[in-house]
């Protein structure tokens, strides 16, 4: 009998399993859904960890019994902690199919807990493979039968798909986190999202959407129609979960503390949970822990009050036993003789540009690990290759979406940030910015000189925004779009004006800045005097009650920017109409109406 399964014994004997809870939000109604129970092993030893724990119970057959022990454990937290909601709990068909395992005791725990049967739901994995499909559909329509509601989990994971779903006619399907990651930048994804949603309304099924770690990849889901949702960015899984519903417009850019609309999220979400050492663990047994799971390449060590004050490293550990005398000498040693003593610690609310900053002013290796504390106390470990590869794809996908010759974000990035406000009914203004006399001054100049110009406003429009809080975006030639979020949006237009009309003079030849501009050929042949460059900016404050979309908020500020453009000189138009335009009805229409 080796040690994992003496381990597992000690753990099933002792009923060492702890139970987390993760909330499942209902979007629409803005209200907790229910809770997914997430069951752990013997706290700080190698069976913690759910993978590790059932893949040991499947090994040597006690999957029955550990599942029944987690079941128990669970329903007991819930009730005793009056969660709201329904209870998720996982349930393998392995399990289910076993001969040994007792029949109505789930409907016994509920009873005894004085909980109603309908508010539990029995979530089936897809990941493992039934050989016996019919005597699986047996059980599960004992356990509808016995009252409780039905869910796939992991849809798209495993063996048998759509061919469950249309057998089991589940309550609910919870699809596989691996379609949500990055959903928002795959086509297949997508698509595959729009299919699942088309299939549960046809079936009367509700979707729930789980592993959500980004802002974007929430919104997507909320714009195909997907209203129930779990992942990391809303909640992480917690022995005592909040009871109260979070603030999900706030929390949806809660990734700067200042502004809720900052693109950068906070590092805590990249925390992966590994046990942390105390600082009177002697070297030993450090090095037995690090032996007992291979992939671990570092511990955190805290002190008393888990304070992290140190990283200790596997190769640095190895190294030192490798050497003659290593254990003679490291053994009993406290692992504070040979950790890390100043170690990269940030708060979990650390913005990822900030954090980004940090790692290009030190020196790390690229094996290493960031600490992120809560309050001061260790949370979790983020490797270093996983927070530079996030910053990567993040710069990927703005690059993807920014304008060439600004690197300003484009169409796509203005259109969402105006979502993000209407979504969140969070008031702002909206300025159009566009360049007076460009395409003779381009024409007379060169293309290199305007595009010299364009990069010129791009810089002085972020120059004075940057101490405000606004989003800045190119649309393309020479038309820029500012999102505003404070009331200091007309003092700021009339400051872009001011330090643009000043700059750009310099790539005008001193005779025509001296004339105040240029004679230059129209379409026509005719000669004309073109003014020096100038700008028009429509400004718009839009009703987040009334316009749906960024679409009709764009066409208010197109309005306005074409009323600013009827004056000669630089002009800001402060556009009054707050409400999209009444649509159009044409007169065939309604004529065949009243026929």
């Amino acid at each position: 009998m080796d040690s994992t399964q003496i381990l597992l014994d000690e753990i099933i004997a002792n009923k060492a399993v702890y139970t987390a809870f993760q909330p499942i939000y209902d979007l629409a109604k803005e209200q907790v859904l229910g809770f997914e129970a997430l069951s752990r092993g013997k706290r700080g030893s190698v069976l913690e960890q759910p993978d590790s724990l059932f893949a040991a119970a499947s090994r040597y057959d006690r999957l029955s019994e550990l599942e029944l022990l987690c079941r128990q454990r669970a329903i007991t937290q819930f009730v005793a902690q009056q969660l709201p909601g329904k209870l998720f709990l996982n349930v393998s068909p392995k399990a289910l199919l076993d001969p040994r395992h007792p029949r109505g005791e789930t409907l016994h725990l509920v009873e005894q807990a004085g909980l109603a049967a309908s508010r539990i739901v029995i979530e089936v994995t897809e990941q493992d493979k039934v050989d016996d499909g019919f005597l699986l559909l047996k059980t599960i329509a004992h356990y509808r039968q016995l009252g409780f509601t039905i869910a796939i989990d992991d849809l798209g994971a495993g063996y048998s798909g759509l061919k469950q779903w249309s057998e089991l006619c589940p309550d609910f399907v919870k699809v596989d986190r691996y379609f949500i990651d990055y959903c928002d930048q795959s086509i297949v994804k997508r698509e595959f999202l729009k299919s699942i949603i088309e299939l549960a309304k046809a079936t009367n099924t509700a979707v729930i959407a789980e592993g959500i770690e980004r802002m974007e990849e929430l919104a997507l889901l909320e714009q195909l129609g997907i209203v129930n949702a779990q992942g990391y960015l809303l909640a992480k899984p917690s022995e005592q979960p909040c009871l109260e519903m979070i603030n999900l417009a706030q929390h949806r850019h809660s990734g700067s503390k200042d502004n809720p609309f900052e693109q950068s999220i906070a590092i805590g979400w990249l925390a992966k949970d590994v046990a942390a050492i105390h600082t009177c663990t002697q070297c030993l047994d450090a090095h037995r822990h690090f032996e007992r799971d291979k992939r671990l390449m570092s511990l955190t060590v805290v002190n008393d009050a888990r304070q992290p004050v140190g990283l200790l490293h596997r190769d640095q550990l190895t190294e030192v036993f490798a050497a003659p005398y290593g254990h003679a000498l490291f053994d009993k040693k406290p692992v504070t003789e040979l950790m890390d003593k100043q170690p990269l610690i940030v708060d979990e609310q650390e913005q990822l540009d900030s954090v980004s900053q940090l790692i290009t002013e030190h020196e790390f290796d690229i094996r290493r690990h960031i600490i992120i504390t809560r309050e001061e106390r260790y949370l979790g470990l983020a490797p270093l290759r996983d927070i530079l590869k996030h910053i990567t794809d993040e710069k990927i996908r703005h690059a993807q979406h920014a304008n060439p010759l600004t690197m300003l974000p484009g169409n796509v990035a203005i259109n969402e940030a105006i979502e993000q406000r209407l979504r969140a009914k969070h008031g702002f203004s909206l300025a159009y910015i566009d360049l007076n006399h460009f395409k003779q001054f381009n024409d007379l100049y060169g293309y290199a000189s305007g595009d010299s110009v364009i990069k010129l406003l791009a810089e002085v429009t972020v120059a004075v925004c940057k101490h405000s809080h606004c989003f800045v975006g190119h649309i393309g030639g020479d038309d820029f779009m500012v999102v505003f979020d404070n009331d200091d949006a007309e003092n700021l237009c009339h400051e872009i004006i001011q330090r643009f009309e000043a700059q750009s003079k310099a790539f005008f030849t001193p005779e025509h800045v001296a004339a105040g501009g240029y004679w230059a050929s129209n379409r026509e042949g005719q000669k004309q005097f073109v003014p020096l460059l100038t700008l028009s900016i429509g400004l718009v404050s839009p009703d987040v009650e009334s316009c749906s979309n960024s679409h009709q908020v764009a066409a208010l500020a197109t309005d306005a920017k074409k009323e600013a453009k009827r004056y000669r000189n630089s002009y800001l138009f402060v556009c009054n109409r707050r409400k999209p335009s009444a649509p159009v009805v044409r007169l065939e229409a309604v004529s065949s109406l009243a026929t």
